[in-house]
């Protein structure tokens, strides 16, 4: 019956990641999110172009995403299906629960296999399957983003560190190896953000509001 658990984590993971909440926000919104900006369905653009209470909801959301499909793998798929099938039958749902919530936030199936960079459902993936490893690399992407105002910079470092950081809190070597996927897929969704880094032309996040200029004063004859 581990393999009907399995297969289920699988399926449901994949279908609740491939809910395109950015997408969905956008239209809401009557703007295709796809057309705007970087074209990206994630958080960071949603909130570039539709406000900080859009881009916070479609952040959390994401995330969501992924813990609910660990969550349900672990603690209700296993329930059902393997009771008493060990830690490591246990491990290894939430694993591929997490995984496939990833790949379908990445390749949604209904925006044509076309979606966002994972990041966000990665955390939530990440929270549920190693959160001492996701508290760190947390603070790493505050480090690099505080620094730099790079998001992309920010999330490709906290990825980077992602294996390492697992190795040093859990241990195990399954899940090291499954980070270390993670990490890299993360990576390679961001090749566009690589390339306009090294060109100079990636976007910062200002936290500062721009202030008009003064209007000019009229002249009185």
């Amino acid at each position: 019956m581990a393999i009907v658990a399995y297969v289920l984590g699988a399926v449901v993971g994949y279908l609740l990641g491939s809910i395109p909440t950015g997408f969905l926000m956008g239209t809401a919104r009557g703007i295709d999110i796809r057309t705007v900006g970087s074209g990206n369905i994630g958080a960071t653009n949603v909130f570039r172009h539709l406000g900080v209470p859009a881009g916070i909801f479609v952040l959390l959301a994401d995330a969501f995403k992924g813990w609910v499909a660990v969550i349900l793998a672990t603690e209700l798929f296993y329930r059902w299906f393997v009771p008493g099938g060990g830690a490591i039958v246990r491990e290894w749902l939430g694993i591929i629960a997490g995984l496939s919530a990833i790949l379908g936030h990445n390749f949604t199936c209904w925006l044509h296999f076309k979606g966002g960079k994972g990041i966000a459902t990665s955390a939530g993936v990440l929270i549920a399957l190693v959160p001492l490893a996701f508290l760190i690399i947390l603070g790493i992407w505050i480090i690099v983003f505080g620094i730099t105002r790079y998001v992309s910079l920010a999330s490709i470092s906290g990825a980077a560190a992602l294996p390492f950081t697992t190795w040093l809190t859990q241990g195990s070597i399954p899940m090291i190896a499954i980070t270390a996927v993670m990490a890299a897929l993360a990576i390679y969704k961001h090749k566009a953000n690589i390339q306009r880094l090294l060109k100079g032309t990636e976007h910062r996040i200002s936290l500062r509001k721009s202030v008009p200029p003064p209007a000019e004063s009229k002249r009185v004859s």
